[in-house]
């Protein structure tokens, strides 16, 4: 059963006499538990809706076009509350954070509703036997999951949690019933590395097809770590094993399954000094939100749209002077600085100053973009001659673009830097755009 909030105007269900503060039990009897069961349940040309109004039973009976919408709302997207992680992983992030963030920083979701509706990624712990018969009855699919290792025992003693092994048993239920999988190894050093690493990887790719692509990423350190298991960061050296390890056995999996399966995470590459691969690893970028393929995407996009501006300009351009500056981490640094080579050549006109910052708030083995602040963008960047704008990855703010995770706004910094500051996408297009002044207002 669930609270209905609000019904649409002119909407079907409004038409049909449900009102907010009814309760919504049932759509042609199957009970209403979440968004899942909605959904599914809604997409039915003939619809009898079963609700409570002050405790009364009463049905309405709707006719639409099989997948349109009637205009229910409800108390949140989920229809029901999220449900929180019961991990206590070795490598979770969100332990390593310090105290005086923002308090939806601290929040850990392991919900697979958001697998399927946001791409989240889950560990299957939280998930029942009648959880997964659902997602087989309904046929949700990708389902993303944070795999780590197969060995049932280390996944264990990994997450903390006593059915983080046995859950396993899901992804081959599911593999066989056609769902597919995408995974997540986030590889710690001296854990499930090496052997592990190679045990895990076989015992995914006997789930192919289903198992569709998995990441593999390092796991992330943060400076906070007192009284946490004692991780330590890959070397160069250690980074450049994984990598051979992790693509000789994708290798084989292209022979053998026509798709490598297994990627990378761009770190890997940038810590041990090697080039990225060319687009052909990366597929359909189905792990880009993992970092697997982040770069290489920019790198394409931005060649792309520059040749189709060379072609609508007949070549060299001049442009009025302008002055640019970008903020990133030091992982993403030096592919900006050879996209501003590629472009300052290309056009006359335009200066470019690629600025890494430091993570001195997460500390230094932190090096992605997104985990800056506006703090240490501020303590960077004073004093520099940073020209007509300074441009930062809109992935440092949150969703409504107003805060960096420090709770700094974008505005403070421009006040601070006394130079106005333009969040841009990870896209290729967006950063041309943003270069150039040309983007259009957000």
């Amino acid at each position: 059963m669930v609270l209905i909030t609000e019904v649409e105007t002119h909407s079907r269900a409004a038409r049909a006499g449900i009102m907010p503060r009814d309760v919504l039990v049932a759509i042609n009897q199957n009970e209403i538990f979440d968004v899942l069961d909605y959904r599914f349940y809604l997409a039915e040309a003939r619809i009898t809706l079963s609700l409570l109004r002050d405790g009364k039973p009463f049905e309405v009976t709707i006719k639409k076009a099989l997948y349109d919408d009637i205009g229910l709302l409800f108390e949140t997207p989920l229809m029901d509350k999220k449900r929180t992680c019961a991990n206590r992983c070795i490598f979770c992030f969100i332990d390593q954070l310090p105290k005086g963030l923002r308090e939806p920083l601290y929040f850990k979701d392991d919900d697979a509703r958001l697998s399927f509706l946001h791409g989240n990624y889950v560990t299957l712990t939280n998930l029942k036997d009648r959880d997964i018969e659902r997602i087989i009855k309904m046929h949700i699919s990708p389902i993303n999951v944070s795999v780590h290792t197969t060995n049932p025992q280390l996944r264990c003693e990994m997450m903390k949690n006593r059915r983080a092994g046995e859950v396993l048993g899901y992804l081959k239920r599911l593999a066989d019933a056609g769902i597919r999988l995408c995974g997540q190894i986030v590889l710690c050093r001296g854990v499930n590395d090496g052997a592990e690493l190679t045990r895990t990887m076989q015992d995914l790719a006997d789930l192919a097809p289903q198992m569709s692509s998995v990441s593999v990423v390092p796991a992330g350190l943060t400076r906070y770590r007192e009284g946490l298991y004692p991780l330590t960061p890959f070397s160069a050296a250690e980074c450049a094993e994984v990598i051979r390890q992790v693509n000789d056995f994708g290798d084989a999996c292209e022979r053998k399954h026509g798709n490598r399966i297994f990627c990378v995470a761009d770190e890997f590459y940038l810590k041990a000094g090697l080039p990225l691969p060319d687009e052909a690893y990366y597929g359909d970028y189905e792990q880009i939100e993992n970092g697997v393929g982040l770069l290489r995407s920019l790198m394409t996009e931005f060649a792309d749209e520059l040749d189709y501006l060379a072609d609508h300009t007949g070549g060299s351009t001049q442009i009025p002077h302008r002055h640019v500056s970008i903020a990133t981490g030091k992982a993403a640094a030096p592919t900006l600085r050879v996209l501003a080579d590629l472009l300052q050549k290309r056009l006359d006109g335009i200066e470019i100053s690629v600025w890494e910052i430091e993570n001195s708030f997460f500390g230094p083995e932190i090096t992605v973009a997104g985990l800056l602040t506006g703090a240490d963008m501020a303590a960077s960047l004073t004093g520099k001659a940073l020209g007509d704008e300074l441009l930062i990855p809109a992935v440092t703010l949150r969703a409504e673009g107003d805060l960096f995770l420090d709770g700094m706004t974008p505005k403070a910094l421009s006040d601070t830097l006394g130079v106005p500051v333009t969040p841009v996408k990870n896209d290729g297009a967006a950063l041309l755009a943003a270069l150039l002044g040309t983007q259009k207002p957000s």
